[in-house]
């Protein structure tokens, strides 16, 4: 079970740094958390997920890298019920 970490944007600074001290953090970024840059998690070797439909409402599609998993609600609902949640939306 991983500490699944929901960040938007308006707590962006303080659950970055978290789930990136974090050995067993998974990020789900969501609403405007999709602007975010996520380098430090992935250089920390951290899962990054971001909801698709967020992304492609903000334009940001083309933006989003290989390394950041797009998920459905339905992948959403599944990795909340599987995790330990973490709300920073």
């Amino acid at each position: 079970m991983a500490n699944l970490y929901l960040i938007d944007k308006p707590f962006a600074d303080s659950a970055l740094g978290l789930a990136r001290e974090d050995p067993d953090a998974e990020v789900v970024l969501l609403q405007d958390g999709v602007y975010l840059s996520v380098e430090p998690l992935l250089a920390a070797r951290k899962k990054v997920y971001a909801v698709e439909r967020d992304v492609e409402r903000r334009g940001l599609s083309s933006k989003i890298g290989n390394d950041v998993k797009l998920i459905d609600y339905h992948q959403l609902v599944d990795l909340l019920f599987a995790n330990k949640v973490l709300n920073f939306a």
